[in-house]
């Protein structure tokens, strides 16, 4: 065991270390997980984002409903369906969710691979490759959904496991940028923060000179997650209308909004590569100069 003065010294190292990486420059995503804590949701590009992946997971999850009769952004109810068909003995259709809940997971696997790749890489757009390639998916199954409905693979039409990767995709977006904080293919927690605001924004401080510190609701965090409902809601509503009357082919314009969303940041790095493999072309074309002189 060390002496008093020894785990006195080792304390003080702490505190000093402590303070040292608290000056540190915060990453995004730190940054973005700090603001929940302290309340203050201002990062402004988080919540549009939030807002437009979840009215396009409404839109596909609606729309595709009347397209394939399932619905796949999310999986509560796949998981809660096999269970159930497992236990009356549907074995065929418990094997059918069971490819839809692997369908999601694979999803949620590549588009995490992508972005785990491009930070590697040190690229800043790895989200904006999982959206972009998102995108494409997308129109394939618009391209390719009337075909593809007719056959069955695994148990399961090849376009409810294409959706099914795609919303795993699609989830993973938002919830690995914002740290597990926001969802977009499912309303549960959302919902469920929503209530939890709402009872704060309820609640009377009866005692006012407590030592207990007062219930306030966090407005802000309020607003954002019930403009995130309601961006799936209007999704919903406009993507049953436009599978309703446009069919597989109302997948065009969401996919293009979808890959116009990822764009910004994949072109963001294209610039950032292209100055630099200029800048070392022409560091190379100095040093040939001086060593020519």
């Amino acid at each position: 065991m060390p002496s008093g003065h020894v785990a006195a010294q080792y304390r003080q190292r702490r505190r000093q270390v402590a303070v040292l990486l608290a000056r540190l420059p915060m990453t995004r995503h730190a940054h973005i997980t700090r603001l929940l804590d302290r309340g203050r949701f201002n990062d402004r590009v988080l919540r549009q984002l939030g807002w437009a992946m979840a009215f396009i997971a409404g839109a596909i999850n609606a729309g595709g409903f009347l397209a394939v009769h399932r619905y796949t952004s999310h999986v509560s109810g796949v998981v809660s369906g096999m269970a159930d068909a497992w236990a009356t003995g549907e074995i065929r259709l418990a094997l059918s969710l069971l490819v839809m809940l692997c369908c999601f997971v694979v999803g949620a696997m590549h588009s995490t691979w992508l972005i785990l790749w491009a930070r590697r890489q040190r690229l800043r757009g790895g989200y904006g490759v999982s959206m972009m390639e998102e995108a494409l998916l997308l129109l394939v199954f618009g391209l390719l959904g009337a075909g593809l409905s007719l056959h069955k693979g695994l148990f399961t039409p090849p376009t409810v496991m294409l959706l099914c990767f795609i919303m795993g995709m699609h989830n993973t977006i938002v919830t690995k940028l914002s740290g597990g904080l926001l969802r977009s293919t499912h309303m549960t927690g959302i919902a469920t923060d929503l209530g939890i605001e709402l009872a704060k924004m309820s609640y009377y401080n009866r005692e006012r000179h407590s030592r207990v510190a007062a219930v306030r609701a966090n407005g802000k965090k309020f607003r954002v997650y019930a403009l995130i409902l309601l961006a799936f809601f209007v999704g919903g509503v406009v993507g049953a209308l436009g599978f309703k009357h446009l069919g597989f082919g109302f997948t065009l314009p969401l996919a293009l909004f979808l890959f116009l969303l990822g764009l910004r940041p994949a072109w963001y790095d294209v610039r950032l590569r292209w100055r630099w493999w200029r800048g070392r072309r022409a560091s190379r074309r100095a040093r040939h100069r001086q060593l020519a002189s």
